[in-house]
């Protein structure tokens, strides 16, 4: 799944983030969700969150086990 609708994303979810400083490289950072920064019910860059460990960064994949 990927992370552009906030149903989707829930706090205590395994998800892979990018954050601002990496969006030119794609670079992603993998964590668990602590808090969900956009309100908005959709974004097209993937929702904002806080990560756990206190990374920000926009959902780009959703992990299912």
């Amino acid at each position: 799944m990927n992370g552009q609708q906030r149903k989707d994303v829930v706090p205590g979810r395994k998800v892979q983030v990018v954050q601002k400083q990496d969006q030119r490289s794609g670079k992603l950072t993998a964590g668990v969700v602590k808090d969900i920064l956009t309100n908005s019910p959709s974004h097209p860059h993937g929702i904002k969150v806080r990560l756990v460990d206190g990374t920000v960064g926009r959902v780009k994949e959703i992990i299912t086990e």
